[in-house]
């Protein structure tokens, strides 16, 4: 079994259809997804257009229902202040929610599935996966 962090590009991939959890996830793997994604999906929600807002709604709603969404807690602090520290430290800034979303996996010693590795290559204790190439 393996333990695996949903990143939200993962996640709009599978909403756009180009992206099938089965092509990835194992019948063993154990799903999960950081709050922060929760609310980046949300704000996509949000921003939709008219025409797409329900389909939008509809998704996030499933997701949410479905996959077990680990909070920002005090291990999730303790990891995201220690990643704050070593990126700093490279000199190699990361998006915030980036951070995040690493620190949680971290945290609850999972793999992020992305679709943009680069954002959590070389960050102490964060495994991560992109899944466009693992299915080339």
């Amino acid at each position: 079994m393996t333990l695996l962090l949903l990143d939200t590009t993962f996640l709009i991939d599978t909403e756009r259809g180009a992206t099938e959890l089965d092509d990835l996830i194992g019948d063993d793997d154990d799903v999960a997804i950081a709050a922060i994604t929760l609310a980046e999906l949300t704000v996509g929600v949000e921003l939709a257009e008219a025409r797409q807002h329900a389909k939008r709604r509809s998704f996030v709603d499933e997701i949410a229902a479905s996959i077990p969404i680990l909070p920002y807690d005090q291990g999730v602090a303790v990891r995201h202040a220690s990643l704050l520290v070593a990126v700093r430290r490279t000199g190699r800034p990361r998006g915030a929610h980036d951070l995040i979303i690493a620190a949680t996996a971290a945290a609850a010693g999972r793999t992020v599935v992305s679709a943009d590795r680069r954002a959590f290559d070389g960050l102490p204790g964060v495994d991560a996966l992109d899944f466009r190439s693992s299915s080339d």
